[in-house]
């Protein structure tokens, strides 16, 4: 009888807590906000990193890339559907670091680094596919075919190792695509072009001394 009541006593002290930490937590929104401006807490930081491996279900992860082999055309084809549908909140390398990506909360994170890279290739094709809860990221499976997304999966795997070429391919789509996506890819190198220093230098005149 004494145990049960411990274990009754225990249970009713354990909800006290909870009670008294949600209603904490209430009071604390309700005087403070809840601003999307405020930079994440530790807690929420860690919250934030583990939400994709918590989103995402043991079968995600040994799910394999069919489209492993990529062709030219393949990698283009990536490359302008992930600045066109996934850039404004990515950006351009896949940093984040945009107008939405800096303002979201929690904040995008960097597809560069490694807690994004150390994801399987299955568990990057569940979010793009799925999206996840309670955060910016949407659900691209009823829009996007199954190829494509296996294709974005391909395209965030070579965002560490971006090659001047690559980075260049991109922003020449990201200032086709325009917008803000366009501004951050800044002008295309123009060559540089000689100029007279002098005026007439351009048509220099040529004295020819003829011999008679």
């Amino acid at each position: 009888m004494k145990r049960r009541q411990k274990v009754i006593i225990s249970v009713v002290a354990t909800i006290v807590v909870i009670v008294a930490v949600i209603g904490g937590f209430l009071m604390y929104i309700r005087g403070q906000g809840f601003s999307a401006r405020e930079q994440p807490s530790s807690m929420e930081r860690v919250m934030a990193r583990n939400a994709r491996k918590i989103a995402t279900p043991p079968d995600a992860k040994t799910l394999k890339n069919p489209r492993q082999q990529q062709t030219a055309d393949m990698i283009a084809e990536a490359d302008e559907h992930f600045v066109e549908h996934c850039g404004i909140c990515h950006g351009i390398d896949g940093r984040g670091d945009t107008t939405i990506g800096r303002n979201l909360y929690p904040k995008v994170p960097d597809m560069s680094a490694a807690d994004t890279q150390q994801l399987s290739d299955g568990e990057l094709y569940y979010i793009i596919y799925n999206g996840i809860r309670l955060t910016g990221m949407p659900a691209w499976g009823s829009e996007d075919k199954p190829e494509a997304i296996w294709d974005l999966v391909g395209m965030i795997r070579r965002l560490p190792k971006l090659s001047p070429e690559e980075l260049q391919r991109l922003q020449k789509a990201a200032r086709e695509a325009g917008g803000e996506l366009g501004e951050q890819a800044g002008e295309p190198e123009k060559k540089e072009e000689r100029q007279p220093s002098k005026e007439g230098d351009a048509n220099p005149k040529h004295t020819h001394t003829h011999k008679h």
